[in-house]
């Protein structure tokens, strides 16, 4: 019989978070089971540090909020982990002593609730003995074999809105609009917000584009009486033969992505002034994609992936790293 388990929310906050977090407790509590809370995700599985969680105290009231009641850490790979020694920075693998806390704790399954980079350490920790079920998060919409991850539809929903408010402010002064959004090297939330909120111009990672192209497209639509133009560019995105904006590198050990992404944006904006003629102004919309309160779309998502991630335990239905997946029929 399960009758502990554990959650740890992990990498970038999203907004979906906490709903997640409600439906594993809710469930867990209908099936008289426990529910405690790592704190700082993986790093809080490495202090041992956690909480209990319940309906009625610590996971109340948590649906619409955004963040994670319990934290995230990004870039913390047990595998790789900084640490420092002697005044010396150095990398050690400190998974086995992960696994000793869960063993220790008494829990029967960890859910981790994370992207790319915390199902890969999942998937190793379930390699040696830990029982984990994923629950697939990130506003990029890029985990492997999932149509869907919670967080994501927040994202877009806040980049179309950018797209309607900087629309108005385009026509009226005859200017490029130029929105910046997230998604590393996935193009999703510009392709579709692009969509959603009329853009004329996505450039995304997955196409290398032509800036050439693009401005054939705004003067186009100055042809046209259309004097006005907004263009949507991934984070992301590279010109074909040329390399993607990086604003830094950081120094997180292996296993983690230490790019910093930044620039795309602004490097667009000036190409297409100089090209079409037209002022043209950037918006990097940053973490305004990754706060706040969740849409209806988003709240319904993480709570039916907390509710079957839970029942999915309670059936032993853990074989491994067990990724619970939104798919479309």
């Amino acid at each position: 019989m399960v009758k502990k388990v554990a959650i740890l929310a992990n990498g970038g906050d999203v907004s979906g978070f906490n709903a997640v977090i409600r439906a594993i407790v809710k469930t867990a509590e209908q099936n008289g089971i426990e529910c405690y809370g790592f704190i700082e995700g993986y790093k809080g599985l490495l202090n041992n540090d956690y909480v209990r969680l319940d309906t009625y105290n610590t996971a109340s009231g948590i649906l619409h909020k955004g963040g994670s009641i319990i934290g995230s850490s990004t870039n913390s790979n047990v595998f790789n982990y900084k640490v420092e020694e002697n005044g010396q920075v150095v990398y050690k693998d400190l998974s086995d002593k992960c696994v000793q806390n869960v063993k220790d704790d008494g829990f029967d399954c960890v859910f981790t609730l994370g992207g790319d980079g915390t199902q890969k350490s999942a998937r190793d920790l379930s390699l040696k003995g830990i029982n984990v079920i994923g629950v697939p998060k990130t506003i990029d919409n890029d985990v492997a074999c999932t149509d869907i991850t919670f967080g994501y539809n927040t994202a877009v929903s806040v980049a179309a809105e950018a797209i309607d408010r900087l629309h108005t402010t385009g026509e009226t002064h005859h200017r490029i609009m130029v929105l910046e959004v997230m998604g590393r090297y996935a193009g999703w939330i510009a392709l579709e917000s692009a969509i959603a909120g009329g853009g004329d111009v996505a450039l995304i990672p997955e196409i290398p584009y032509d800036i050439n192209k693009a401005a054939d497209k705004i003067k186009d639509r100055v042809k046209k009486g259309k004097r006005f133009s907004v263009v949507v560019v991934a984070e992301g995105a590279a010109p074909k033969d040329g390399e993607i904006s990086v604003e830094g590198v950081r120094d997180n050990g292996k296993g983690v992505d230490n790019t910093k992404l930044g620039g795309a944006g602004v490097r667009v904006a000036k190409e297409l002034e100089s090209l079409t003629g037209l002022e043209a102004r950037n918006t990097t919309l940053g973490y305004m994609q990754r706060g706040g309160t969740p849409t209806a779309f988003d709240r319904v998502l993480s709570t039916k992936y907390g509710a079957k991630a839970m029942r999915a335990c309670n059936r032993r239905k853990i074989w491994g790293s067990c990724c619970i997946k939104e798919r479309k029929t």
